[in-house]
C-alpha cells in the first residue's frame, strides 16, 4: 500500500512573510505623495468663477502661471499650485439705509455735504464685471491678491476669500472711490435742488414777515431732473477714476444708480415740522378765503334785499325748521304755512 505524499516529502516549505523594511515603507510614502501631487494638480472652474493659478512648488517660483477660464473642463495647473478664484459674472455693490441690503453691516449711507452745507445722504448701487482679459487678471492678481484686507468687522481676507473676501476688498478699495465721486457731485447742487422739502428749513426762510413757503412738491420734477444729473456724472467719472486709482482698467460694464438722496434725522424732522406748520397755514388760509367769500355773499344778499323787502320774507320762511305750522313775524300779522 503506497504511502500518502505530504507537502514536506515533495519539497514544499510553509510561506514565509517578508517583513516590511523601512525602505519600502519610505518608498509607499513617497509614491503616495507623488500620486497625491500629480492629481491635485488638476483643477477647473465654475461658471460664475475665473481662476488665476500660481506656481506653489517646493523648488518652484510663485508666480502667475495661467488663468482659467469660466466653467472650464479638468485642467493641468501644476503640482502644488494654488488657484485664486474671483467671480467671472455681473456683481454689485449696494450703499443702503436697509441693514438686510446692504455690503457693509448695519445701515449705511454715504453722508456729505451740498454746497449750501445740508449734509445729505446718498443710496444707491454701482454694477460691474470684472474684466476677464488673461493679462489684465494677472495684473489684477498680482495687485490685489497677493494681499489680506481688513474687513468691517475686523478680519483680515484675501480678494479670493469667497463672497466675503470679495466684499472685503470692494470695500477697502473700491467704495473710497464711490464716496469721492458723490461728495464731488453733490457739492455742486443746493440742498433743495435734490430733496426740495429742504426750501422749509434753509436759513432764514422761517424769518418773521417772510410769506409762507411755496408747497414744496411743486419742486419734485425738478429735483428729480438734478438728481438724474448726479447720476449721469457719476456714471461718466466713476470708471476713469476706479482706473486711474486701481491702476489699470480692473472693471468693466461700470454703471451706478442713484436710488435716492435722504437728509439727516435732525433736518428731516425739522422739515417735518415746517410740512405740519405749512399744512397749518394753509389750512387757515382757507378758511379766512372761506369766510370773506361768505361776507361778501352776505352783503350782496342784504342789497338784494334792500331792494325787495318780500324777498327777505320769503327766504326767511324757506329757512323755517321743518314742522312750524304758523310764522308770526309781529305786528299783529301771522301767515298760515299749510
Amino acid at each position: 500500500m503506497a504511502t500518502p505524499r505530504t507537502r514536506s516529502s515533495v519539497g514544499f516549505e510553509p510561506r514565509r512573510v517578508l517583513p516590511i523594511t523601512g525602505a519600502v515603507l519610505a518608498g509607499a510614502v513617497v509614491l503616495i505623495v507623488a500620486l497625491t501631487a500629480v492629481i491635485g494638480g488638476f483643477d477647473k472652474t465654475a461658471g460664475g468663477e475665473v481662476g488665476v493659478v500660481r506656481n506653489g512648488g517646493w523648488f518652484d517660483n510663485n508666480r502667475v502661471r495661467q488663468v482659467i477660464p469660466p466653467a472650464s473642463g479638468l485642467t493641468w495647473t501644476g503640482t502644488y499650485s494654488t488657484t485664486h478664484r474671483y467671480p467671472a459674472q455681473q456683481r454689485f455693490y449696494t450703499i443702503t439705509s436697509d441693514n438686510k441690503r446692504g455690503d457693509r453691516t448695519g445701515v449705511d449711507v454715504v453722508n456729505t455735504p451740498s454746497s449750501d452745507g445740508v449734509e445729505m445722504g446718498i443710496e444707491g448701487t454701482i454694477y460691474f464685471t470684472l474684466n476677464l482679459d488673461p493679462d489684465t487678471l494677472k495684473a489684477f492678481d498680482t495687485k490685489f491678491g497677493t494681499r489680506q484686507f481688513r474687513g468691517v468687522d475686523g478680519q483680515l481676507r484675501y480678494a479670493y476669500d469667497g463672497d466675503e473676501g470679495w466684499s472685503t476688498f470692494l470695500d477697502a478699495i473700491v467704495r473710497p472711490v464711490i464716496d469721492n465721486d458723490l461728495r464731488i457731485q453733490i457739492n455742486s447742487f443746493r440742498c433743495a435742488e435734490l430733496v426740495s422739502s429742504c426750501a422749509l428749513v434753509q436759513n432764514g426762510a422761517q424769518r418773521t414777515g417772510t410769506p409762507a413757503p411755496a408747497n414744496p412738491d411743486t419742486g419734485g420734477q425738478t429735483n428729480n431732473t438734478n438728481i438724474a444729473k448726479v447720476q449721469e456724472a457719476v456714471n461718466s467719472s466713476l470708471p476713469k477714476d476706479l482706473a486711474e486709482m486701481l491702476g489699470g482698467n480692473f472693471f468693466e460694464g461700470i454703471k451706478f444708480n442713484l436710488a435716492r438722496v435722504t437728509l439727516p434725522q435732525t433736518v428731516q424732522d425739522a422739515v417735518n415740522k415746517a410740512q405740519a406748520a405749512y399744512a397749518q397755514v394753509s389750512e387757515s388760509q382757507a378758511r379766512v378765503a372761506q369766510a370773506k367769500a361768505e361776507a361778501e355773499a352776505n352783503k350782496t344778499r342784504q342789497q338784494g334785499y334792500d331792494a325787495c323787502s318780500a324777498c327777505a320774507q320769503i327766504d326767511i320762511i324757506k329757512a323755517l325748521p321743518p314742522g312750524v305750522t304758523t310764522y308770526a313775524p309781529g305786528a299783529g300779522a301771522t301767515v298760515p304755512l299749510k
